[in-house]
């Protein structure tokens, strides 16, 4: 058995950001994941400029394409709005990557910096001590002994189910489907929603339809749709984005969809035991996802630093992490969450759609009221803004909370 400072479950962007902030921090460092170098993942491959800074943080920016985006373009019931990034603290680029080459070069990064990875080596299971914590990290390449484990397996999170990571799909999530499609467009400067999402049948679904160009001669090309148990959206998420390119292909200039994957994404933090004596669970394992746009590559790369920081802070200690990093979690992310999740759930319901859709992207609706949702929507109100847009959504973000203080958010078990 080889040990470690710190072992690392995974090596999309939350596991390989980890990765190197604990080697910044002068920890010796494993990570393993399941799948081969070059791993992919369904994703709309945006980088917001949330994200962006996030990278730039870690000073990650070899991670950044060459290409930038300025925002998005809101598209539906008749109208269309452009809105800009806002400035502010995270800046006004964002940018998008597909997946694939991101995370390779995200995990190479965390390889150059001294942690060892270990692909096509999945964690199997956990070795613990008579006080609970994990000792070793079970692999078919043996056992790594660990002081630290940061669980960053993704939204299905097999280590984290082992560990008792519950899903409580009581709560809304996302249902989706992505393929890249060749477009002469590639280099278009902005990232387009369709949120007039209908199926083949001409019935509006519950989510939204998004080009996201990548400059390299491909889309992104995806749909995705909310659901929740109560409302399930009955929807066949691949074939939806078939039709859906039909739709946008004479004005795009699309080739066929091709590498076509799909997934269920948990949300909003609604999930419980996401920590014990001295393991945490990070980005899209924790279902630390935004639930009005299904982003989570920024709090992924966040949630890894804070959650090495717990660790640098420790300094030779061993705190117990069961209570302490949901704690953590809530203070970052609790209150915008669970307006979200409450939000989001609204539009699961058929009819609210239909009806707030034409005020939204017309006239003065989408003049004013997308832009400030598309900022919402980019994860880009800080605790310190005081603008108007910010204050409302602080204060309304106290209030659900407290209306619904009994929903699961990242709860110990």
């Amino acid at each position: 058995m080889k040990s470690f400072d710190c072992v690392v479950v995974g090596a999309g962007p939350a596991g390989s950001a980890a990765a190197i902030a604990a080697r910044r921090a002068g920890l010796e460092v494993a990570v393993v994941d399941t799948a081969p170098a070059g791993r992919d993942k369904t994703c709309g491959d945006g980088l917001t400029p949330r994200a962006v800074h996030a990278l730039k943080e870690l000073q990650l920016d070899a991670a950044l394409p060459a290409y930038r985006n300025k925002g998005l373009k809101l598209h539906g019931y008749g109208g269309s709005v452009i809105a800009a990034w806002p400035s502010g603290h995270y800046g006004t680029e964002g940018s998008a990557s597909p997946r694939s080459l991101f995370d390779g070069t995200l995990a190479s990064l965390a390889s150059s910096s001294g942690a060892e990875v270990f692909y096509e080596c999945p964690a199997t299971g956990a070795e613990f001590g008579a006080d609970g914590r994990i000792t070793g990290v079970i692999t078919p390449r043996g056992v790594l002994g660990a002081r630290w484990v940061i669980v960053a397996d993704g939204v299905r999170s097999p280590f984290g189910k082992q560990l008792g990571r519950t899903w409580h799909r009581g709560e809304v999530y996302g249902i989706a489907a992505r393929s890249y499609c060749a477009t002469p467009f590639s280099d278009e400067p902005w990232m387009h929603s369709h949120v007039e999402l209908r199926d083949d049948e001409g019935v509006i679904q519950p989510g939204y339809g998004w080009i996201f160009p990548l400059g390299d001669g491909t889309v992104n090309l995806g749909c995705g749709a909310l659901s929740t148990d109560a409302r399930p959206a009955k929807v066949n998420t691949k074939k939806l984005l078939g039709h859906y390119a039909d739709q946008v292909r004479d004005e795009w200039q699309l080739g066929q969809p091709e590498h076509v994957t799909s997934a269920l994404l948990p949300m909003g933090g609604a999930v419980s035991n996401v920590a014990g004596p001295n393991w945490m669970l990070v980005g899209d394992a924790a279902a630390c996802v935004n639930p009005l746009n299904g982003e989570g590559i920024d709090y992924g790369l966040e949630t890894a630093i804070m959650a090495v920081d717990l660790i640098a802070d420790a300094s030779g200690r061993h705190p117990d992490l069961t209570l302490v990093w949901p704690h953590e979690l809530r203070r970052r992310y609790g209150e915008a969450f669970v307006l979200a999740r409450t939000l989001a759930r609204v539009l699961t319901y058929p009819q609210f759609l239909p009806l707030a859709g034409p005020m939204a992207l017309r006239g003065l609706g989408g003049r004013y009221l997308m832009p400030a949702a598309a900022r919402l929507m980019g994860n880009l109100v800080t605790e310190e803004d005081r603008d108007l847009v910010a204050r409302v959504w602080h204060a309304a973000g106290s209030s659900v909370s407290r209306m619904r203080a009994d929903t699961p958010l990242w709860d110990p078990v």
